[in-house]
C-alpha cells in the first residue's frame, strides 16, 4: 500500500511540474524553461548525494553502459513536449494522453522483453482511449451547445 501511495504522490508531482515548467517556459522560453528545470534538478541531485554520501557513486557511474545516460535526454525532450501540450489543452486531457503513450509503451515492452502479449492490459489501455474518446465527445457536443446558445443571444 505504502509503494501505491508513493506512486500516486509522483503522479501528482509530474501534473504539477508540467504546469509549473508551461508558466515558466511562457515567461522565459521554451528551452531556457528546461534548461532551468534541469539545473535546479542537478542542484537538488548533488545535495542529495551529499547527504547521503555514497563512496561508491563514481565507481558506479564508470561501469554504467552510455545507454543508461539516455534518461536525462529522454527526460529534457519530456519536459519540452509538455511545456508545448499544456497550453494546447486542459491538465486532464494532456495527462490521460501522456499516460495512453505511457500505457501503450510499456505494453510493447512487456511484449518485446518478456515475449508475451498481456492481453488484459491491451483491453484495460483499450477501455482508458475509449473514456477518453467518449469525453472528448461529450466536451465537443457541450461546447457546441454553449456556441449555439451564444449564438441565439
Amino acid at each position: 500500500m505504502f509503494f501505491v501511495l508513493i506512486s500516486i504522490a509522483a503522479g501528482a508531482i509530474v501534473v504539477i511540474s508540467r504546469i509549473l515548467n508551461t508558466r515558466l517556459s511562457e515567461k522565459v522560453g521554451l528551452v531556457q524553461s528546461s534548461f532551468f528545470n534541469y539545473i535546479t534538478g542537478l542542484v537538488a541531485s548533488i545535495l542529495l548525494f551529499i547527504i547521503i554520501k555514497d563512496k561508491f557513486l563514481l565507481e558506479q557511474f564508470r561501469t554504467l553502459p552510455l545507454y543508461a545516460y539516455l534518461g536525462g535526454l529522454l527526460g529534457v525532450i519530456v519536459v519540452i513536449l509538455s511545456s508545448v501540450i499544456t497550453p494546447k489543452m486542459t491538465s486532464f486531457y494532456a495527462t490521460l494522453l501522456i499516460f495512453i503513450g505511457q500505457l501503450f509503451t510499456g505494453i510493447i515492452l512487456d511484449c518485446v522483453i518478456q515475449n508475451t502479449i498481456p492481453l488484459a492490459k491491451i483491453i484495460g489501455g483499450l477501455l482508458v482511449v475509449l473514456g477518453l474518446a467518449y469525453n472528448l465527445h461529450i466536451d465537443a457536443s457541450t461546447q457546441e451547445l454553449t456556441e449555439l446558445d451564444e449564438n441565439i443571444i
